[in-house]
């Protein structure tokens, strides 16, 4: 199936992906980054899956969520009635479950389900054993039991089933993981736990402060955003999902499923505008934890529970999503020097401050080490914010990120009543400023370009008015803004930089779709310089490129018609809540 007719289902610890004929593809756990149970999303079905849905197996008539949570429903239409099936995870105790309960809508309907657990990303085949009724499958640390009713029938190392439901009449099934060295975990009530799982999201939702006109889209964008939230720490990660391509059948495919501080903060800028502060002071004690030791050994991203060794290797016995090879997890770029980091961490702790959140004596003392690196390594080039890996440059956009860093932390000493070599600060600010203006415009063309002697643009350099660099009626601004409307656009929407053999800047083959993000930072800077009419048209036409159920992948690619990268993405729906606050 297309990346887009999946949907996310997830309990704040790990999700899953539900494809529209009623097969989860995707499911890691017990965390986001574990191996997976279920992997034919980057293979086959060998790799693991589990299927409920009409005999014959058709796509879904409709689905949805239930309003306000992350509580699927899909439903189809047979010639003798139509089923309903309902998807959630409910937030866990102990035990991560998933919860399938099929449900007659009218008229009586054969269903038919197919459970394939493949351990270790689709590479162990379980032992797979009756016990009490119910099915245990185990293989080396992990154990999963599928509770229902219904009898299910082994054969080709799958376990099937055919029944019948009418109207009115609910079957479920709960799916519970634990580790194989532990007691058959507790069985969860699935009724009970679908009212508390709708009574949990109605809450969590009732506190969002956005009553734009676009309320619909920002809601779904935040629930998402709270999906990829790891409960236990605060980390947030990018996706759920690892290796869905950027360039249907190339080789970028990336590990999404870590805490990337860039991500991150922007996430959380997201949640802090939107009335959720207790998020903030969640990943605000994650970050301290994360990042706790020298400066220097700060990194671009970790694991859910900041764990900092992410080593890189390829899964060879997976052939990718529509043969987009390599299959990858970990991430090299763990490694990489990206000098903008430190200025979104100041400008998020920055914002929590301003949102309400307490002060951080020891939040305070680990920024003024990050400033003093800042201070020493600001004139380094870097991998910048898309992660090149190609030669280091003095990417423009790192530079203004540096500037931030220096700028936030003066803010709070002015604000907050902080103490610190201010003057200092003021003095490297300003050198940073001019420098970025005298090496980082060319006045020929009236644009920034994306690094020190380029004649490349870049995207994020529509990040200048919105960091507040430069103001938004800046000549210089305006004229790299029109530059990359002229320039940098493929069918309506902003790409990343230009992408091509004769390039090395990223040091990879291939080409990719429209970065998301990308055209939402348009739409936010068009509407700051009061092109509001133009801004809308472009905000309504990204809207248009959501899944069925409201969901964006990292990319879309015009040459296809299709969402490409790892879904859902954060890095797409944090800028879509901040452009529907810009247009509201």
């Amino acid at each position: 199936m297309r990346i887009e007719d999946y949907a996310l289902i997830g309990d704040m610890q790990s999700a899953a992906l539900v494809g529209r004929d009623g097969s989860i593809d995707w499911l890691c756990l017990p965390r986001f980054d574990s191996p997976s149970c279920f992997g034919a999303l980057l293979g086959g079905e060998h790799n693991g899956h589990w299927w409920v849905g009409p005999t014959g197996r058709p796509m879904a008539a409709r689905r949805r969520y239930r309003p306000d949570t992350l509580i699927l429903e899909s439903e189809w239409d047979t010639p003798t009635g139509t089923v309903r099936v309902i998807d959630f995870m409910p937030p866990r105790d102990r035990n991560p479950d998933v919860v399938r309960i099929v449900e007659g809508v009218s008229g009586t309907v054969e269903v038919s389900t197919e459970l394939r657990v493949r351990f270790d990303y689709g590479r162990i085949v379980p032992w797979v054993r009756r016990s009490e009724g119910h099915l245990q499958a185990i293989g080396g640390p992990d154990s999963v039991w599928l509770h229902s009713a219904l009898p299910l029938i082994g054969g080709d190392y799958a376990h099937q089933a055919t029944f019948t439901v009418s109207a009115g009449e609910r079957v479920p099934f709960v799916f519970t993981w634990h580790p194989s060295h532990e007691p058959m975990p507790t069985l969860i009530e699935p009724e009970t736990h679908l009212a508390e799982t709708e009574a949990m999201w109605a809450e969590w939702v009732g506190q969002c402060t956005y009553k734009g006109p676009w309320r619909d889209a920002v809601v779904r964008s935040l629930i998402t955003l709270k999906a990829l939230t790891y409960e236990p720490t605060g980390g947030i990660v990018a996706a759920p999902t690892t290796s869905l391509p950027e360039d249907l059948g190339g080789v970028r495919n990336w590990d999404y499923r870590y805490c990337w501080l860039r991500d991150a903060t922007m996430t959380l800028e997201a949640l802090i505008d939107s009335g959720y502060s207790g998020e903030a002071e969640s990943w605000r004690d994650w970050l301290l934890r994360a990042i706790a030791g020298r400066p220097q050994d700060l990194q671009i991203m970790y694991g859910v529970a900041g764990e900092r060794r992410l080593p890189e290797a390829t899964l060879d016995w997976l052939a990718g999503y529509e043969g987009s090879r390599p299959v990858r997890i970990g991430n090299a770029a763990v490694d990489q020097l990206q000098l903008d980091v430190y200025g979104e961490v100041m400008n998020c702790l920055y914002l929590a401050r301003t949102s309400g959140l307490p002060a951080s004596d020891r939040a305070w003392a680990i920024q003024q080490q990050l400033l003093s690196y800042v201070e020493e390594h600001w004139d380094e080039p870097d991998e910048g914010l898309w992660e090149v890996r190609g030669p280091r440059r003095h990417f423009t956009h790192s530079k203004v990120m540096c500037w931030v860093a220096m700028d936030r932390a003066i803010r709070q000493v002015e604000n907050f009543d902080r103490t610190g070599p201010v003057e200092r600060w003021r003095a490297v600010r300003d050198e940073i400023h001019a420098e970025i203006l005298r090496q980082a415009y060319d006045p020929v063309r009236n644009t920034f370009t994306q690094s020190y002697g380029s004649t490349e643009l870049d995207a994020a350099l529509l990040l200048i008015p919105l960091t507040g660099f430069l103001p938004p009626d800046d000549p210089r601004v305006i004229g790299t803004v029109e530059a990359i409307q002229r320039e940098l656009m493929a069918d309506g929407f902003v790409l990343r930089y230009p992408v091509a053999e004769d390039n090395s800047v990223d040091g990879l083959p291939g080409g990719e779709g429209a970065f998301l993000a990308c055209s939402f930072w348009l739409v936010e800077v068009l509407s700051m310089m009061g092109r509001r009419e133009e801004a809308t048209r472009l905000f309504d036409r990204l809207l248009s490129l959501r899944n069925d159920v409201g969901l964006l992948a990292e990319e879309y690619d015009p040459r296809y018609a299709r969402l490409v990268g790892n879904f859902p993405q954060a890095f797409s729906h944090v800028p879509l809540v901040h452009a529907a606050r810009a247009l509201s």
